[in-house]
């Protein structure tokens, strides 16, 4: 963790403090304030952090950022003063550092850590993939390098500077989601987290609410290409048209990845095998290897190719590669657990796109029994709202022996299921996931496979955990 003198260098203060000590983390919640910490106050929708930093400093923290005047009785060291430090200043922790913008100030401190240390960062962004492949590439490069990751998804312009905080002197790699919402905001967290090598998973739908639309989306994602150096290496989906597109903005190497033989790596063969993973055949140059994979769903071959991808980008041996992605990392967002009676349940609840939402369907096509799909509202589609409905509804139709959908919007997918070839599946409607609960709770046999999916605001997990069997 960085010393006190490095976050007044961070903050563009360079006099010499008459005190120094290390900060063992960086946090926005006073929760997880322990002895040492950094507690940085932001404002938020529904809670202000200024209205914690008494409760940060009885947790143990050793200062806090701040921009709002406090009257708790602690030191504080204003940096919006020409001299903040007066002769005769009692560097005593704990105390305040008061700053015009506290949210400003966290970037501004993590761009200046990020600078002090030699490694490698490595940019993933995309529609759907990003937290899966940020695992599975950590999982690679930990093979041979230390590596940071982003906890969760703190991939934003919070969350992200918060990771950057956590880097040592020994880590030589960090690999960091890149969430997006607006344009310009990927180009922001690139230039706090200075990438070398990016990758880009695909183009959906995903937040075109709040984009605008998909071309919106697509100019955004493809900031993470253009901020990368001559040096560096982006590595594209080929199989997306949208994201191979791309190329022609990069300065960087471009490397592709996909089900296409034209791509520099590329995968055949490629067998779901339930909860037990995928095979796939990979191609390299002129090499072919046969891989068996803990990863669920046969769309899991692409997170597979673009964790190998920065491995190779990184030198690393084909061994080491092959050990990261077979060394037990386990699903990140679709859990499998016992059900009531016996019946499996497939969590995948949290969130949902179209994109996502066929992919779970495309795992649940693959297991045996009585498919059971249960479909919540897809939020934030903006104009893509009904065809993405539609499309997720045409499909659960196919693979699915019995459709329950819950809310508003759920109803197109209802409406599509039911005008499909497929008519003859049983398709129950509802508006509350607690009618959900009451209408499977006691219907569930052990032959039931049922995948539960939707967006995060709709509450789905809900339902999972009350169709749960307790031990």
């Amino acid at each position: 963790m960085l010393a006190f003198t490095d976050l007044l260098k961070g903050l563009k203060y360079i006099r010499p403090p008459g005190t120094n000590f290390v900060l063992s983390n960086a946090t926005i919640d006073s929760r997880q304030c322990v002895p040492g910490s950094l507690f940085i106050a932001l404002p938020g929708e529904n809670v202000d952090g200024h209205d914690f930093v008494v409760d940060a400093f009885n947790r143990g923290a050793s200062l806090a950022i701040v921009h709002k005047d406090l009257s708790i009785g602690i030191p504080v060291f204003d940096l919006r003063k020409e001299d903040p430090c007066p002769e005769g200043f009692m560097w005593q922790i704990p105390f305040v550092i008061r700053v015009e913008n506290s949210l400003l100030a966290l970037q501004e401190i993590a761009k200046y850590w990020r600078e002090q240390h030699v490694l490698n960062v490595i940019g993933i962004t995309g529609s759907v993939g990003k937290s899966t492949t940020k695992e599975v590439a950590a999982a690679v490069l930990e093979q041979r390098y230390r590596t940071l990751r982003n906890p969760g998804n703190l991939n934003n312009e919070i969350g992200l500077p918060l990771t950057l905080l956590q880097l040592e002197t020994n880590h030589k790699c960090a690999v960091l989601e890149m969430g997006f919402y607006v344009p310009g905001e990927i180009k922001f967290l690139c230039d706090i987290a200075k990438p070398q090598i990016g990758v880009i998973t695909n183009i959906g739908t995903v937040h075109a609410e709040r984009a605008g639309s998909q071309e919106e989306i697509v100019r955004g994602k493809a900031e993470l290409v253009e901020s990368l150096p001559a040096d560096g290496v982006v590595i594209l989906n080929y199989d997306d048209p949208l994201v191979r597109g791309m190329a022609k903005k990069a300065q960087a190497r471009v490397f592709y990845y996909g089900l296409d033989e034209r791509a520099d790596l590329w995968a055949d063969q490629v067998n779901g095998l339930g909860l037990e993973g995928i095979s796939f055949r990979l191609h390299y140059r002129n090499e072919i290897l046969h891989l068996k994979v803990p990863l669920i769903g046969r769309h899991s071959v692409h997170t597979a190719l673009r964790a190998a991808a920065i491995g190779l980008a990184l030198n690393l041996t084909w061994q080491e590669i092959v050990n990261g992605l077979r060394s037990g990392h386990t699903q990140l967002r679709l859990v499998a657990v016992k059900g009531r009676n016996g019946a499996l349940l497939l969590d995948d609840t949290y969130n949902a796109s179209p994109q996502s939402t066929l992919a779970a369907l495309n795992l649940l096509d693959e297991m045996t029994g009585h498919k059971i799909a249960v479909l919540g509202d897809m939020l934030e589609l903006g104009r893509y709202e009904e065809i993405g409905h539609q499309m997720v509804g045409v499909r659960a139709a196919q693979v699915a022996d019995e459709i329950v959908t819950v809310g508003e919007r759920a109803h197109m997918i209802a409406k599509a299921a039911r005008s499909s070839r497929f008519s003859k599946i049983v398709i129950t409607e509802f508006k509350e996931s607690d009618q959900v609960v009451e209408f499977l709770r006691d219907r569930l046999t052990m032959n039931d496979v049922v995948l539960v999916k939707g967006s995060r605001g709709m509450r789905m997990d809900t339902i999972v955990a009350a169709l749960e069997e307790r031990e």
